[in-house]
């Protein structure tokens, strides 16, 4: 069983009365964040020591027990292991901690007691040092052995600093920080406006970390420019969404009118919108809107590859283009399904890809050039992760 420690008793910097762990982070605050990696790494239960609970860590605590399995407040080290299962491994965030999700998945697993560290001449503010030539970079993995024996200490004893000197002093493993977690956000804030650029930066981490070329080098640069800006002015993601859509509907509107290239860009425009979205919802906890837009990216790519094949139609007097955009969708939907995240190539097709790839034959007034290229693209995907799914033993 896997359990979250989270600590929340620091004050922020900049903004006095307020604790570091209810400062705003994308629309929520720090500790909803760090209790969603919780959750998505398989925490069953959370445990957040407290030095005082502030009107604001009570709202955030009240949201973080709708979403998981079992949350407690506790002020102590023996408080925190009256709560916990004695066969638990217990995964501790520190105070203003930031990182990502692939970080945590590193000591979410099984084994012995561990601690996360970085090099001294790498050491980022507010890391404590557990060695001549290391710091802590805010994650351990330890039993409830190691908060008995802080809770055998004097209350007075600060809970952290403690738990992390029992633990490094009973011989924890100690496992390397990556270098990539620093330039994806990872490290201990207790300033507004650090953690916002923090934000900013784990986002980016996430957005870049795809490996489809659309993704990475079409949509991520988008969505890297846009977003900071809209949870700047704390714009709401329905109305991100909303704009999204508007430009998805005129792009279809255009393509039912025959301009199929303007229409496919302004298509294209919206896809990015929803995408952006996307990364809102993300970073709010809000999977119901994500989902929508998620489908929403799918029906406005298959609606323009229909309407272009329409208009061939009528353009030829053909149904050639209105097959060739069946078999985009059939080929490029079997493709999503055969293919897991991890597995897919830069080169594969996303549903992004499609009306893109088909802008150029389009512009040049060649609408079933468009879809028979599109067609082999979404085909040579398909079979590429196949083949790939047959590989795997």
């Amino acid at each position: 069983m896997l359990a979250g420690l989270i600590f929340a008793t620091g004050d922020a910097e900049d903004r006095p009365g307020a604790l570091a762990a209810t400062l705003p982070f994308g629309g929520v605050t720090l500790i909803e964040y760090q209790a969603r990696l919780l959750v998505s790494a398989g925490a069953a239960q959370i445990i957040v020591v407290v030095a005082r609970l502030t009107p604001e860590l009570l709202g955030a605590i009240n949201r973080i027990a709708r979403r998981a399995p079992a949350v407690d407040a506790v002020r102590s080290a023996a408080e925190a292991l009256e709560k916990l299962h004695p066969l638990a491994r217990v995964l501790v965030l520190a105070d203003g901690l930031v990182t990502t999700a692939d970080t945590l998945d590193i000591l979410a697993g099984e084994g012995r007691d561990a601690l996360l560290v970085t090099p001294d001449s790498d050491q980022m503010p507010g890391l404590e040092r557990v060695g001549v030539a290391t710091g802590w970079a805010g994650l351990a993995r330890v039993s409830p052995k190691r908060l008995a024996d802080v809770a055998s200490l004097p209350r007075d004893y600060d809970f952290q600093s403690t738990l992390l000197r029992v633990a490094a002093q009973a011989g924890a493993e100690q496992v390397r920080l990556p270098a990539r977690a620093g330039a994806g956000g990872h490290g201990i804030e207790r300033s507004a406006r650090a953690l916002a650029e923090r934000g900013n930066a784990v986002l980016a981490a996430r957005v870049a970390n795809r490996q489809r070329w659309v993704e990475r080098w079409v949509i991520a640069p988008v969505v890297r420019r846009l977003v900071p800006l809209l949870t700047s002015r704390a714009l709401p993601t329905i109305a991100v969404a909303g704009g999204g859509a508007l430009l998805a509907v005129a792009g279809l509107g255009g393509q039912w009118l025959g301009w199929l290239a303007v229409g496919t860009l302004l298509a294209v425009l919206g896809i990015a919108g929803f995408y952006t979205g996307i990364a809102l919802a993300w970073l709010r906890d809000e999977a119901s809107i994500a989902r929508a837009q998620a489908a929403a990216v799918l029906g406005t790519v298959a609606l323009g590859a229909l309407l272009v094949g329409r208009w061939s139609w009528l353009e030829t007097d053909s149904a050639v283009g209105l097959v060739l955009a069946l078999g985009v969708i059939a080929a490029a939907g079997l493709a999503e399904r055969a293919s897991s995240e991890r597995g897919r190539r830069r080169w594969w097709g996303a549903p992004a890809a499609y009306p893109i790839v088909m802008l150029a034959p389009l512009a040049a007034g060649w609408p079933v050039a468009a879809l028979t290229l599109a067609a082999l693209y979404a085909v040579a995907t398909l079979v590429a992760a196949i083949e790939t799914v047959r590989e795997k033993p």
